[in-house]
Formats: structure tokens, sequence, C-alpha cells
């Protein structure tokens, strides 16, 4: 059974690999993420990886097609994937001190048009952070293009004072979710 990925992000290459799986293709969705009006988190992360896996399934009849989006969200507040400092700067100075939810969607699309998905939420609770750590970790660069601006799986796990639930979840792809749909959608697994 062919297994498609529909995400050009590398963590995910590397969750997968953890777990024994090698997508046969890689086929990043190229869909509108903008928050619809009104949109929760949660329903965000769910309604994007859902539109990711329908989207490349169309261009891939008969294969299973995984796609996930994390979201970082304050409350009812939807973080930004990060690209400069100023936002950075942003995001650090309302995670610091506080705790919030990563949230990923996982969605897999099924020959013959179903899609399945998850929703699975981590909880955060960030450090207090000096002027100075953001600055350092501003320097660092691993935030560019990271929800909420943190790489937990970087040097930004050093200002996280706990975390409550799964840690590959974070990184961008629940292991323990996506391995149990793919076996459940009948993809040979170990």
């Amino acid at each position: 059974m062919k297994l498609v990925l529909a995400s050009a992000s590398p963590r995910r290459l590397d969750l997968l690999a953890r777990i024994g799986i090698t997508p046969d293709e890689v086929d990043p969705a190229d869909i509108d993420e903008s928050v619809a009006k009104g949109e929760l988190p949660r329903a965000h992360a769910l309604r994007l990886a859902e539109e990711k896996a329908a989207a490349v399934a169309t261009r891939h009849r008969g294969a299973l097609v995984l796609a996930a989006d994390t979201v970082v969200a304050v409350g009812r507040r939807i973080l930004p994937k990060v690209e400069d400092e100023a936002t950075l700067r942003r995001c650090m100075a309302l995670l610091s001190g506080r705790r919030h939810r990563v949230m990923t969607g996982v969605a897999l699309a099924l020959p013959g048009g179903d899609v399945r998905s998850r929703l699975v939420e981590t909880m955060i609770a960030m450090k207090r952070l000096s002027a100075e750590e953001i600055e350092f970790y501003a320097a660092h660069g691993e935030w560019r293009g990271k929800a909420g601006g943190y790489a937990l799986q970087g040097y930004g796990e050093v200002y996280v004072r706990h975390i409550a639930g799964s840690y590959s979840n974070v990184v961008g792809l629940p292991l323990a979710e996506t391995r149990v749909m793919l076996i459940g959608a009948g993809y040979p697994l170990g």
C-alpha cells in the first residue's frame, strides 16, 4: 500500500522514521492556511490537516495520504508560524511564564475518498523568560517557520518547565495516534 506524506516538514519525516515508516512519496499540500473568522485553535488544526490530506489525495488516487497541522495557542489565540525576529519576540514574551497548548490535527485520506482525522493536544508550561534569554534564542534561528516560534526538539526545550502530553505532538506529529490510524487503515506496520 502506497503512503504519501502531505508535508514538507523534515521533522515529520524524522518522526515517521522513528516508528519505521518511510513514505513512498512526499507531496506537500499548497493550501491557504489562514485562520477563518471566529475559528478556534482545535477546529483550525483539524480543518487544515483534513484539507491538506484531501488536496493531496486528488493527486494520488489509491494511496493513503497522511497530513498534519500543528497549532500553538494561548487561550483562544493562535500564534503564527514565525518568520521574523519581531514576531518571535512577541510570541516569546506572550509565552513567557505561561501555559499554552500545542495541538496537532492528523488526517489520513483513504483510497476511495474518506478522510479520518484526530486531534492531539499537549499542554506546555514555559518558564519566565528574561530579555537576555529571548535575545539569545532569537540569535539561534531555529525558531524560523515554527508555530509559536520555538522548537521543543532544539534549544527551546530549556525554556520548558512542564509538559503534559505527547512530546512528538509538539515536534509536529503525534506518533502513537498516527501509528494507530495507519494500522486501522491497513498500512503494514510491525
